[in-house]
């Protein structure tokens, strides 16, 4: 059998952000052992969220840097599919700074709504402990999109299946994290069932179809 070599036009500038997720990981496992050892085994455990959750602290230090993880390892996900299912004139790298600036600016400006609205309704800590939880799932959910990144640009040809897969898992695990944590808070939601429906409709479907839409436009 012949080997067949693979040339990629980004390899090296996508080297270099899969180094930096690297290095965030490391460094938050450095500066926070026991809560990155706790969050690594968030799948078997709820011990992270049920012990850090309480300390009300969505944007902490830790939070930030697997944050900044997650936002690089979706967006050079996002970079893979739209560059696999549209042409485009731009560069590259133009098109994944379009994309990473997209996204980030969804989260600071989500996280940024939620905690107006629970300041406005006297639900500071609960809505900071809401943000933690979905910081963290996603968070997590993003070492397993980062993974598959990582196998797309270097092992793995890129197919539409491949990438429908993935992107239809990472949706399914964060509707089962949406699904959990709503389970857990069911006494507060159950006494604002109509605020729900419209805090899911209004930042929970809309953004990500605004998303969805500034990168195929």
């Amino acid at each position: 059998m012949q080997a067949t070599e693979r040339i990629y036009e980004y390899q090296d500038w996508i080297t270099i952000i899969f180094l930096t997720c690297f290095f965030l990981l490391v460094l938050a496992k450095l500066l926070f052992p026991q809560r990155f050892e706790e969050f690594t085994a968030l799948l078997n455990s709820g011990k992270f969220i049920a012990f850090k959750g309480k300390e009300n602290k969505a944007f902490h230090a830790f939070n930030i840097l697997l944050l900044a993880v997650q936002a690089l390892a979706v967006s050079v996900f996002l970079y893979i599919a739209y560059s696999f299912f549209f042409e485009t004139s731009s560069t590259p790298l133009i098109v994944f700074i379009r994309i990473l600036t997209a996204y980030f600016c969804l989260i600071l400006i989500k996280a940024g709504v939620e905690k107006i609205i629970g300041n406005v309704f006297g639900l500071d800590d609960k809505f900071d402990y809401y943000i933690f939880q979905k910081f963290s799932y996603r968070n997590f959910i993003a070492l397993f999109i980062l993974a598959a990144s990582l196998f797309l640009v270097y092992t793995l040809n890129p197919t539409s299946l491949l990438i429908v897969i993935i992107g239809v898992s990472a949706i399914l695990a964060n509707t089962i994290g949406l699904i959990i944590i709503y389970r857990r808070n069911q006494s507060v939601l159950s006494a604002n069932w109509f605020y729900f429906i419209l805090y899911l409709c209004a930042l929970e479907i809309a953004p990500y179809i605004i998303l969805y839409k500034l990168i195929t436009i």
